[in-house]
């Protein structure tokens, strides 16, 4: 068999496996399940084949690029005015929120086989499919922060819940999330504009993680002028940006980064709750200090799940303007400073 023939079939296994594995994540209800489906696609084949894939560069700064698009269509005008008004709960979400994250990942550096890079990074509350994106390029291992983000998603969206209904028994179907159907032209315009600028932005700045700050920044642009009225990714463009991260990151694995990363979870686990806590006590303040109630400021302030969060807190009567202004501010704010922290902990 041709080397042609042997790379196109070592390909189409590995897109068979995504395919599946997605489908199957997706009906378990796991977060992000083609980013899920591809990293086991792609894992499968770096632990079991003699030839080594790897994507290619452009393939991967396209998916950097997708994903920051899909962030930077997060970011609405009204979620700018809401800023504008509530700017020092902003600050105190985002400081607090990136004095925790960066504190429990300098003790998972603790251990010797964990780089102070990598600890950050795998435990920064905000933006899971983006830091995973940028974290290579920032110099941490992107197995160990891809595992750790994902986690850290999943315990909170178990936990979620839980608390809210333990704690601050909410109404129930007070409100709910509606989404208009796909406008296709004016997305598909959206994401051209937001992926092909950012990436010639790109091509001219040589700092780390322009691939998908760029066209985040494009797409914030886009998406908050309202020019193209309201606009987002189209579903099979993100599971492509997803899928691309994935593989890239599965290709990677080996044997001894499983077991390396096998004996991180108990440590990671214990971090990822300590977080939770420490965020819903942070959420505290936050009420006390603006006076919004404790459910709101909760959800606000919860490490993770977006899309999760709108829903709880449309479905309990919350404001859900005051959450997504401070959750997708957050989300924006830490993408944005990951690449310097990644720099001076680059440069210790």
């Amino acid at each position: 068999m041709s080397a042609t023939r042997r790379l196109l079939r070592s390909w189409l296994v590995v897109l068979v496996v995504t395919v599946a594995a997605s489908a199957g994540f997706a009906a378990a209800g796991l977060p992000s399940p083609v980013l899920f489906g591809a990293l086991l696609g792609g894992m499968l084949h770096a632990l079991t084949a003699c030839r080594e894939l790897d994507l290619p560069p452009l393939l991967f700064r396209l998916g950097q690029a997708l994903i920051g698009a899909v962030i930077g269509g997060l970011v609405r005008l009204p979620t700018l005015s809401r800023l504008a008004a509530d700017w020092p709960s902003v600050l105190l979400v985002t400081a607090g929120t990136l004095a925790i994250s960066v504190g429990a990942g300098r003790l998972l550096a603790v251990r010797g086989d964990v780089s102070v890079a990598t600890g950050a990074f795998s435990l920064i509350a905000g933006g899971a499919s983006g830091v995973v994106a940028l974290a290579r390029d920032l110099g941490a291992d992107e197995r160990v922060v891809t595992v750790v983000q994902y986690l850290r998603v999943l315990i909170v969206l178990l936990a979620m819940p839980v608390v809210a209904t333990l704690l601050f028994h909410p109404r129930t179907g007070a409100g709910h999330l509606s989404t208009g159907p796909t406008r296709w032209a004016p997305d598909l315009l959206f994401v051209a504009v937001s992926v092909v600028l950012g990436l010639v932005v790109q091509r001219f700045i040589t700092a780390p993680a322009t691939a998908l700050l760029a066209p985040m920044l494009v797409a914030m642009v886009v998406s908050a002028t309202g020019v193209l009225g309201q606009v987002s990714v189209p579903t099979p463009l993100e599971d492509l940006g997803y899928a691309l991260i994935g593989v890239r990151v599965g290709l990677r694995f080996s044997r001894a980064s499983l077991r390396s990363i096998a004996r991180l979870l108990p440590l990671s686990v214990l971090l990822i709750v300590l977080v939770i806590v420490a965020c819903a006590l942070l959420g505290v303040l936050l009420s006390a200090v603006t006076g919004v109630d404790r459910l709101t400021a909760y959800l606000a302030t919860t490490p993770g799940g977006l899309f999760a969060v709108l829903a709880i807190a449309a479905g309990s009567g919350s404001d859900v303007t005051y959450v997504l202004a401070l959750q997708v501010i957050r989300v924006f704010t830490m993408l944005l400073f990951v690449p310097v922290l990644g720099r001076l902990l680059r440069g210790r």
